[in-house]
């Protein structure tokens, strides 16, 4: 029963909060899944002998996949964030262009900040 509960139960759910966590300092799937099948084969012979190495295989590529889905996510919300820096710089700058271009409106000099430039999208 002890048993039961560890390889159906504990086993799978430390191989996937492992393979997060190791996804998120490694940034490799293959690497990750290759450390988790290293560590479950000493496992498999240090405590519960050549009938575990199925379940060793089973656990590896669980382990990819989880990795797999941490990076995946990581990547997108990397995209993501690239996006709203890039949205807030243009803001910026089109706040900027705008400000320029009333202070040269309303001073009566000539303007050297650039403000009858044109935009090249």
């Amino acid at each position: 029963m002890n048993q039961t509960l560890l390889i159906y139960f504990a086993i799978p759910l430390a191989v996937i909060i492992l393979s997060a966590i190791f996804e998120t300092f490694i940034n490799c799937p293959l690497k990750v899944a290759g450390i988790t099948f290293a560590i479950l084969l000493i496992v498999a012979f240090a405590a519960f002998g050549t009938e575990f190495l199925v379940a060793v295989i089973i656990y590896t590529i669980l382990s990819y996949i989880t990795a797999f889905i941490i990076n995946r996510y990581n990547e997108r919300d990397d995209k993501l964030q690239n996006i709203e820096d890039l949205i807030i710089n243009n803001q910026s700058e089109n706040n900027n262009n705008n400000n320029n271009e009333s202070n040269c409106i309303n001073s009566s000099s000539s303007c050297n900040r650039g403000c009858n430039r044109r935009r090249v999208f």
